[in-house]
């Protein structure tokens, strides 16, 4: 049939236009549709072309006149329309005056605010993550200090996990209905909240007290690990969405960096237990000052959203909200949905094997290196500056190609390449070759964590990438309580060897899963083209 007879397709916004692969078409302009205010995807799992659209073109620079006199008519398909006409919509005279400034002429623009915004967010993010890790690092100078077993130390690291899972659907739950800047101020409030408490730990009988600090971090972390794909679709124009959430996971990531570097610094073992108090407090202190810092911050700067969208389809989206949305029937849709299941457990391996590898760190070099606290703290930086690296280029290669399933699944198999050569160099008794296999296997497991958020936005339309997000991290969570306790008994009982294989057989299942979810995807992906040339 020619292609004037191809049949129009609504969007989930009542927009009469026509939805294709992975872009929002408006008016006959397409854009990636990750650079819509609630990542409405629209072909389950399949990649986006190559080529940059239209509409993204058009990001940034919409004032500029048009040759031939289409100014005008340009800047009317930004407006919001009022789509039922038989000529496909026509402006809403009453539009320009209900918007306010933020219509004026049709913008949209990119504000150099949304860096601040970005920054703000990767710095308290950065906080959270170094007070998760800056216990398990230095393992064996906490135990000693509060007097008790290394499973007490652990918990400290696992509370950020078993908080996660209950409190995840009520953080997503406010983030779709509330928005971002409520959760951002929750969340860099409770972080500086459990930072002061924990400053009043700093007695050899206090443990409890640094434990009530650390469950208010923990709740801090529920507001922060599902901002990165919101933030970065809100704020970002369409070419910039993936690179964004990169660099919003990457502050996380930084955080633990930092965590794994300074708290051996820090707080060195050592004999004299007045000058270790001293020493854990000075660290407590002076996080809990950057931590406020930082609240207050967020609260200056933190906006909700942009005064002009970053792009046309944010611009309908914000103007044309559905008014049906349900929580619970997002929910519902998302474990529906057998390609996200399958990824959801995958992602779940992957992200849990980091978790435990993470806080046990310190336990497995100790095991091989005695008397290394400090390397063991160089060794997990370097694991996590590597995965930084490995975070931004996955970022980048999405946005330039678009190929969300071939790289998922390649990245997951060189992760489980990387973590069995560092299971099998870990006791060659050569520290160097641990530096450059752990920085190997970061650069693939941690570069994996953006890919797996970008992967679920693809393969959830029209859910909100906040609830995707948030079920993402509550996998990982479960996973990485069940690992680190299985691999710190493994460890303990039949050395460093056996819980690392623990962990290696489980990413091998992870591949496994991950092939499948492709396939899912793909499988979807026929069924739907061929309803549309049926229809034809």
């Amino acid at each position: 049939m020619t292609k004037e007879a191809e049949p129009e397709k609504r969007s989930p916004f009542g927009v009469e236009a026509p939805i294709s692969n992975g872009y929002l078409t408006v008016e006959g302009q397409q854009e990636d549709k990750r650079a819509n205010g609630t990542c409405q995807a629209s072909v389950i799992g399949e990649p986006l072309p190559h080529e940059a659209s239209d509409g993204a073109a058009a990001v940034g620079n919409c004032d500029k006149p048009q040759p031939g006199g289409e100014e005008e008519e340009s800047q009317a398909r930004l407006l919001p329309l009022r789509f039922g006409g038989s000529d496909g919509g026509e402006v809403e005279a009453e539009a320009e005056a209900d918007a306010g400034e933020r219509s004026l002429g049709g913008r949209t623009a990119l504000t150099p605010r949304r860096f601040v915004v970005l920054l703000i967010f990767c710095l308290y993010s950065l906080v959270n993550a170094f007070q998760w890790i800056q216990y398990g690092i230095i393992s064996n100078v906490f135990q000693d200090f509060y007097g008790v077993t290394s499973l007490h130390i652990d918990w400290l690291s696992m509370v950020y996990m078993l908080f996660y899972i209950p409190l995840i659907f009520p953080a997503t739950w406010l983030l779709d209905t509330r928005g971002l800047r409520l959760t951002a101020l929750l969340g860099s409030g409770f972080n500086a909240l459990g930072a002061w408490i924990k400053c009043a730990s700093v007695a050899k009988d206090r443990y409890w007290v640094t434990m009530l600090g650390q469950c208010l971090c923990s709740i801090a972390q529920v507001f922060v690990l599902g901002l990165p794909s919101r933030l970065a679709s809100v704020w970002f124009g369409p070419k910039e969405v993936s690179t964004a959430c990169a660099t919003a996971v990457l502050g996380n990531q930084l955080g633990a960096a930092v965590g794994f570097l300074l708290p051996p610094v820090l707080v060195p073992n050592i004999n004299n237990t007045d000058l270790m108090a001293h020493n854990i407090s000075t660290m407590f202190y002076g996080t809990a000052s950057i931590s406020t810092f930082l609240f207050i911050l967020a609260g200056i700067a933190f906006k909700e959203k942009p005064r002009y969208p970053p792009s046309k389809s944010q611009a309908v989206l914000q103007d044309h909200l559905p008014e049906d949305y349900s929580y619970k029937k997002s929910i519902i849709n998302l474990f529906k949905n057998i390609p996200f299941v399958l990824l959801l457990i995958s992602y779940g391996i992957m992200t849990g094997a980091f978790y435990s590898l993470s806080t046990l760190l310190n336990q497995m070099i100790l095991a091989e290196y005695k008397g290394e606290e400090i390397n063991a703290g160089r060794i997990g930086l370097t694991l996590v500056v590597a995965g930084m690296v490995g975070s931004i280029l996955c970022g980048l290669w999405l946005d330039y190609t678009k190929t969300f399933k071939q790289t998922t699944l390649i990245v997951y198999i060189l992760s489980f390449i990387g973590m069995v050569i560092f299971t099998f160099t870990l006791d060659l008794q050569r520290l160097i070759l641990v530096f450059i296999t752990g920085g190997v296997l970061g650069f693939f497991m941690t570069g994996y964590l953006p890919l797996g958020f970008e992967f679920a936005v693809e393969i959830t339309y029209p859910e909100s990438e906040g609830t995707s997000s948030g079920l993402l991290n509550a996998s990982a969570q479960i996973f990485g309580i069940l690992f680190t306790l299985a691999q710190g008994k493994l460890i303990s009982n039949y050395g460093t060897h056996a819980g690392n294989l623990f962990l290696c057989s489980w990413m091998f299942v992870g591949i496994i899963l991950t092939a499948f979810t492709l396939l899912q995807s793909v499988y979807a992906l026929s069924c739907s083209k061929l309803l549309e040339e049926r229809e034809k």
